[in-house]
Formats: structure tokens, sequence, C-alpha cells
């Protein structure tokens, strides 16, 4: 009854063709992409030659489609939104921060990951790399021990943050996925959802800024 009552709100609503397998063997085999992505950047790169990479991993892997393009930051762009341009020819250095994010398509169900990675050895980096995923993990299981809604989960993000010596970056605060294209049924942030939070088509999104180093970093996944 519980999940027929979500269903029939139009801020979680999906198509015909949805399934909540389909959306989890979707994000796994996205998570196995982002990996492989993630191994075959090496210092040097372009952040468009990165994206290219990218394209073929997740061609190889058999996405059908991307409802958003591959988005990859290196060093202090990590501190930039999705909607941000890079500082013009950046360039992955051997001692180097970096995120990766990716929404392939596959059999019809939106996959959405991203995550963090470090080259080398420089504290800062690993330092908030360590945060920004520790803060996504201690999100993600509130979620799952209380059920609470989506604006909530986004003021335990702030105080996790804080613990850390990091800013949560406001701007971010998560949307909807499911069967492809989701915004045919609905749309919006998870950060303003108010009532219980659906599992399979909601993407927690978590964005850090350190404010001293004025490195980011990045993790998301769909919560199950």
């Amino acid at each position: 009854m519980a999940n027929q009552q979500l269903e029939q709100q139009p801020a979680q609503k999906v198509g015909a063709g949805f399934s909540l397998v389909a959306m989890q063997q979707a994000q796994q085999t996205a998570l196995d992409c982002l990996q492989q992505i993630a191994a075959r950047l090496e210092p040097g790169i372009s952040e468009a030659d990165a994206v290219a990479i990218a394209m073929t991993v997740l061609q190889q892997a058999g996405a059908e489609q991307h409802w958003h393009p591959p988005i990859i930051r290196f060093g202090h762009n990590t501190a930039k939104i999705y909607s941000e341009p890079s500082t013009p020819d950046s360039r992955l250095g051997d001692h180097d921060i970096f995120f990766i994010d990716i929404g392939p398509v596959f059999a019809g169900h939106e996959a959405d990951v991203g995550a963090t990675f470090c080259l080398g050895e420089t504290p800062v980096h690993h330092q908030v790399q360590q945060a920004v995923h520790q803060v996504f993990e201690q999100v993600a299981a509130h979620w799952r021990a209380t059920g609470c809604s989506g604006a909530a989960l986004y003021q335990v993000a702030a105080d996790a943050a804080a613990r850390y010596g990091m800013v949560l970056n406001h701007q971010i605060k998560g949307h909807r996925v499911g069967d492809f294209p989701h915004k045919l049924y609905a749309s919006g942030q998870l950060g303003g959802c108010d009532g219980v939070v659906r599992s399979g088509i909601w993407v927690l999104e978590i964005q850090l800024l350190d404010p001293l180093s004025g490195y980011g970093g990045f993790v998301e996944q769909v919560l199950f």
C-alpha cells in the first residue's frame, strides 16, 4: 500500500516500463564503468580527452544513450557545478584530484553515478576525497535508517560536511531518474522532496568545497 501511495504522488511517478531491478542493474553497470574510466585517465590528458574515454567505455558496456553527457573535472575545476565552464585547457596532473559524473541509459533505465579520485599522494586531495565519500555514505545511511524527506537529508549533509571542515554546495540537491526519459513523468530536486523518498528513482548528490584549498569533491548514486 505504501508503494502504491508513493507512485500516485506527482514527483514520484515513473513510466509503465519502469523496473526497480532494471534500475539496480543499470546503476551497477554504471558503477563498474566509472572505475574503468578512472583507471584509464593518465596525467597530461585534457578534460575533453577524458570525456572521450568515458564515452568509449560506456559504449563498449552497452549504453544505449546518455540522459546527460559525461562530466569530468580536474584540479580546481572540481569546485564547479555541472553548468559552470572549466578553466580552458585543464589537464590532469601527476598529483591531482578529479571527479567523474556519468548518466548512461541501460535497458531503457537511467543510471547516474559520480565519484572523486586522486592521483599521487597530495594530502589535501585525499582529505577532500575521503570527506565527500564519507559524507555521502553517512547521508545515504541516514535515509535508509529513517526514511526521512529529501529536504531533511540535505540538512544532515550540511552538518556532516561541517564536521570535516568542508562546505556543502547547496546548489546541488539531487534529482529524479527512472525509465528513460524520466522527465516525461516527473522531475524535481531531491532536496525539495518534503515527503517520503521512494527507492530507486532519486539521486543523492553531494558536492563539497574545501574552503582552504579551493578543491571540491563530488559523489552521487541512486538511493536504494
